[in-house]
């Protein structure tokens, strides 16, 4: 073995200590100070004169090393060598190296309060627990809530909303897009960004998580074909929570979690024994799809209601304050609203009313369900004078219709949400579908990831196409014309939403061309992960919808109001309560109706009237008028449908 030499050895031992932080980079550079005042005095003792001995020698070496300005004080040929070897010395050693390691650590501390490694001090705010595609319009959503986010402040006792978002590596550049992002702006500084992973112990306490009063957990992407899912960080996640929770014997926090594959909302029970509630993103998203094939512009009712605007929005009350009132009464005494059922407890759930009869009166732990324009809508307003009782029976079920013909649908592209709209086509038994997928993804793994998923689906039969839709020839080849329904995916296999939503709006754009020669305009709906996007395409025939948006309006008001998904489930699953479009010519209605009267002629049906869905749009290409003023005169014209409430029946398997 060769021994080591001296000069590695210190090289060594200099380094070991200089990796360890400024405190000992200043300790080695004191120390190289001390050694070049030793041997500077020692270089001058000899010369005598002014020095009495060693002590005041070196004295007068470190005056010189730090301080250039004695250096015209020395006398002597010697004593002004060494003084300006330790001048210069002083310049490398003293002011050089000290300032590079002050000025380092300083830009190391700055980067690291950028990066938000502190922990927050506060209680009974709202976590978010990832930076993904959704966290902006999450974000915004909660801050726009202010009616509903008054009432969550007044339920935690806390005065201030502050949300604090967890994120891989917090930075300048998303502080500046939480700047740029519309519904945000100025109020910026009520969000805290930190940095750190969810299933770090470290990173769960620096964003206080045991002490929120919600944890909102959002799906974040991966790529495909990965064996680590966005699902499986979602319950490493959850895990996380609950282990930390154990070891500080500390309350669980209510949690709202997003997953993508429905099958493991049991999983997610299990590995959180704490308040939870599970939204089904690839599920919901799904369900708004195969809805809106069945009903076409159904699109222009959840955009509406779950997504930030000026439009109307579902709003669950609870009953302490209506307890003992009819729900005729509750309704009759707020005019700008419409009261759309209960809830009502079932153990530790609750059970979906919507459509109750009037005369039903509502109990103090009941939640009152609404859908108005704002929140201050919901309560009794004493200012307007309220309307005549609406008396609506027990609402009729309206068996489900089987439908002639399979309907045809063209799915343009692939993403892991596909199977579960197969799923959700397969849910409507009554009904018969042809899809055909198309994708450059083979068709062996599109057609396992289904059967896994799906298993049987008799009333669906898929059929595989492996071509890219971008290309005007195939796209050709399929003959677009021959569907009911073309569906345009937004692709998760890209490296971003911009890139997915740009492939999907040029498929479009070939698509418009190839129909524009075609006698017959199939239903075109297309998804989007940007909303920056919609603007892009204007004066487009297609339904949109903005995936992350609906998603993150669900997610932010169900942390807020949790019993909310329920009502979400119930409108926008097959059975039950649906939203259905009408044909005014199916009810006995007069010339001149207003919307008032209109409630009171489909209350006789057991229905519930939301507004009416006009076959031209206004100027703002709006076809949709949901809740409008009672004593406006609705002027129904020829294809204008009626939006409403009916209860609807299910097939059984």
């Amino acid at each position: 073995m060769l021994p080591f030499r001296v000069v590695d050895r210190v090289k060594f031992i200099v380094e070991r200590q200089l990796v360890k932080g400024a405190g000992f980079q200043l300790l080695v550079v004191g120390i190289f100070i001390g050694l070049i005042s030793l041997i500077g005095g020692m270089l001058v003792v000899p010369q005598g004169g002014e020095f009495e001995d060693a002590g005041s020698a070196i004295w007068w070496a470190f005056l010189r090393l730090t301080d250039p300005g004695y250096l015209g004080d020395d006398v002597g040929t010697w004593q002004r060598i060494v003084s300006t070897l330790l001048t210069v010395s002083g310049y490398v050693v003293f002011m050089g190296t000290l300032v590079a390691i002050l000025t380092r650590w300083l830009i190391a501390k700055m980067q690291d309060l950028e990066r938000g490694l502190t922990p927050v001090t506060l209680k009974n705010h709202i976590v978010v627990l990832g930076w993904t595609s959704q966290t902006l319009p999450l974000l915004s959503e909660l801050l726009g809530s202010s009616g509903r986010m008054r009432r969550f402040l007044e339920q935690h006792d806390t005065r201030k909303l502050s949300l604090v978002v967890l994120s891989e590596d917090a930075s300048a550049e998303q502080v500046h897009e939480l700047r740029m992002e519309p519904g945000i702006g100025r109020r910026f500084r009520q969000i805290i960004l930190r940095s750190g992973s969810a299933i770090q112990p470290d990173a769960l306490h620096r964003v206080a998580c045991l002490d929120a009063a919600a944890v909102i957990v959002p799906s974040a992407a991966h790529e495909a074909g990965s064996l680590v899912t966005s699902d499986v960080e979602t319950v490493k996640a959850l895990l996380s929570i609950a282990a930390q929770a154990r070891h500080l014997h500390a309350p669980l926090p209510f949690v709202v979690a997003e997953i993508q594959d429905v099958r493991k909302h049991t999983v997610i029970e299990r590995a959180y024994p704490g308040a939870v509630e599970v939204v089904a993103g690839d599920a919901t998203i799904s369900r708004l799809m195969v809805q809106n094939i069945l009903h076409p512009g159904l699109s222009e009712i959840y955009n509406e209601l779950l997504t930030a605007g000026s439009g109307n929005e579902i709003y669950v009350r609870g009953g302490e304050s209506m307890a003992g009132l009819s729900m005729g009464e509750v309704a009759a005494a707020r005019p700008l609203a419409i009261v759309l059922g209960l809830l009502r407890r079932n153990g530790k759930g609750w059970n979906v009313e919507l459509l109750a009869p009037s005369e039903t009166r509502i109990n103090a732990d009941d939640r009152v369900v609404l859908m108005a324009r704002d929140y201050s809508e919901t309560e009794p307003d004493p200012k307007r004078q309220a309307l005549p009782d609406i008396q609506r029976g027990r609402a009729k079920l309206t068996p489900p219709r089987p439908a002639a013909a399979p309907r045809r649908i063209l799915v343009l592209g692939w993403s892991r949400r596909v199977p579960s709209l197969v799923a959700e086509f397969a849910s409507y038994r009554h009904l018969a579908f042809e899809l055909d997928l198309v994708s450059v993804v083979p068709e062996n793994e599109r057609t396992q990831a289904i059967n896994a998923y799906v298993g049987s689906h008799n009333t669906v039969e898929c059929r595989q196409v492996e071509a890219d839709y971008m290309v005007e020839g195939e796209l050709r080849r399929l003959q677009p014309d021959r569907y009911d329904a073309i569906l345009l995916l937004s692709s998760d296999r890209l490296a971003s939403g911009e890139e997915a939503d740009a492939r999907a709006m040029v498929g479009y754009l070939v698509l418009e061309d190839i129909l524009a020669e075609a006698s017959r305009h199939p239903q075109l709906i297309m998804e989007l992960s940007d909303p920056d996007n919609r603007q892009l395409l204007y004066g487009h025939k297609s339904e949109m919808m903005i995936s992350p948006m609906i998603l993150s309006h669900i997610l932010a008001q169900v942390a807020l109001r949790r019993e909310l998904r329920m009502v979400l489930e119930e409108l926008f699953t097959v059975g039950g309560a649906e939203i259905q479009f009408r044909d005014p010519a199916d009810y006995p209605l007069p010339a001149s109706v207003d919307f008032h009267l209109l409630e009171k002629i489909l209350a006789r049906e057991g229905e519930l009237a939301l507004g009416i869905f006009r076959q031209r749009a206004d100027e703002y290409g709006r076809h949709l008028c949901l809740n409008p003023p009672r004593r406006d005169y609705l002027d129904i014209q020829p294809g204008d449908r009626l939006v409403v409430i009916s209860q609807t029946g299910q097939v059984a398997s």
